[in-house]
């Protein structure tokens, strides 16, 4: 069902090297740019008559209009399941928790006597959401999206979200009650590029936003990078990633357990694990089986993904081995399932999320640990973050130097001017003491 990767023996090599002998998901965003362009562009030109035509011939939806009614969130609320509700209300009070955290205070640094720069932090005035509806119904990506956009400030918010055929052509009921429960009131039954679109562009009932996050397929992904300069983007996810990092005290039952839940998200789901234990190895391959066919979306879901090329397990020489491949794979959910794993995970680099122990799966992360579950995908853990407080804060310098304070280093800006060619820069400090400017 899963395939083996061998990579004892023989000195790892470096960088791009390792990577390529690491397995990785086929998720070509380039190719999928040149199909979303005509698209994005007919939503710019034709607006929500090119949104509702879109609706019947990607979802099988005829709709009326694009903007979702209030009484239809108050509807989906109220006939929200009180267990369920419980559960989202948990969920949001826990994200709240850690990102009102990652609020950042305006800092000053006094350079010099009469000069100084302060750091201030302002949100982004306007966001589009963006809740995937799919294969499955992601509720905790609208609180994972919103939590952090809210405690960061951001006034306005708006949410896209397809419409669904057995729900009256309406995003799906869960995705309502959540905005509902986060006080979001501007829906959108929009999915895919187009919804990207409609955010970028703005439409007869829809304003522009200045930033669009959350997850969604290949084409809301092609439609991020379109539109990347003209809009703030979060990330470019691709298929959803496990690797578990584990030696031979992990449990068997637990790894696969987890390996299967991630799987479970999509064909090109990726299942990664690593371990020096060839004992462990062969007891995971032995419990995936019986827990794959105990399971649901076995043949169009967890089957594909765990067979696929995305997927394997990793066998290395010895812990520091195994934490040279974990870096170099970079993933968005990384698990240490190891002896002193604490320890273990202080030592890993790149991760969109770090899971430490057996009590500690990355299930809890989807929904109730607090931490947030829009990370980085394909690799990207090398040089991006999950989604914060910080992603919807833009940091301005405020400078506010004296007369004295500018005299003092006006020669140094002037000579910097002159050796980088730009006369008119040191000009613009002449003139302000009366110094002779050449060529006047």
């Amino acid at each position: 069902m899963i395939s083996r990767i061998d990579l004892r023996g023989d000195a790892l090599p470096e960088g791009p090297a390792l990577r390529a002998l690491l397995p990785r998901a086929d998720f070509d965003v380039a190719a999928a740019l040149e199909k979303v362009r005509p698209i994005c562009e007919d939503v710019h030109h034709r607006g929500d008559a090119a949104l509702i035509e879109y609706a019947e011939k990607f979802d099988g939806v005829r709709l009326d209009q694009v903007r979702v009614p209030a009484s239809a969130l108050k509807e989906a609320l109220a006939g929200l399941d009180p267990v369920v509700r419980e559960a989202l209300e948990e969920s949001i009070r826990r994200a709240r928790t850690v990102h009102r955290e990652q609020r950042r205070a305006p800092h000053t640094v006094q350079v010099v006597p009469g000069g100084k720069v302060t750091e201030k932090w302002v949100p982004v005035e306007r966001v589009g959401l963006y809740a995937p509806g799919g294969r499955s119904v992601y509720p905790s990506s609208v609180i994972m999206n919103a939590v952090p956009a809210q405690e960061a400030g951001v006034a306005s918010m708006a949410l896209a979200s397809p419409p669904q055929a057995d729900f009256g052509g309406l995003p799906h009921p869960t995705i309502l009650a959540a905005c509902a429960l986060l006080g979001i009131d501007e829906v959108y039954a929009v999915g895919g590029a187009q919804a990207v679109a409609m955010f970028a562009y703005g439409t007869e009932t829809c304003a522009p936003a200045n930033m669009v996050t959350g997850p969604g397929n290949i084409w809301v992904a092609a439609a991020k990078r379109y539109f990347t300069g003209r809009i703030g983007i979060d990330t470019e996810a691709g298929p959803t990633e496990i690797a578990v990092l584990a030696d031979d005290t992990a449990d068997p039952a637990h790894v696969a357990s987890d390996l299967i839940s991630q799987a479970e998200h999509d064909p090109l789901a990726a299942a990664v694990l690593v371990t020096d234990s060839v004992a462990l190895a062969d007891a995971v391959e032995k419990e995936l089986a019986p827990q794959v066919a105990a399971t649901k979306h076995v043949e169009d879901r967890i089957v594909p993904a765990l067979s696929g090329r995305q997927s394997a397990i990793v066998l290395v020489d010895g812990l520091a081995e195994g934490l040279r491949v974990v870096d170099a794979y970079g993933a968005e959910h990384l698990e240490i399932q190891t002896a002193d794993a604490a320890a273990v995970a202080d030592r890993v680099k790149n991760a969109g999320a770090i899971f430490v122990g057996p009590w500690a799966p990355v299930s809890l992360g989807d929904y109730c640990a607090g931490s947030n579950h829009v990370l980085p995908t394909g690799g990207c853990a090398c040089h991006s973050s999950g989604l914060s407080v910080q992603s919807f804060l833009r940091g301005i310098h405020i400078v506010d130097y004296t007369r004295e304070a500018l005299a003092d280093v006006a020669h140094h800006v002037v000579t910097l001017a002159e050796a980088e060619d730009l006369p008119a820069h040191g000009a613009a400090i002449k003139a302000r003491f009366g110094w002779k400017v050449p060529g006047q």
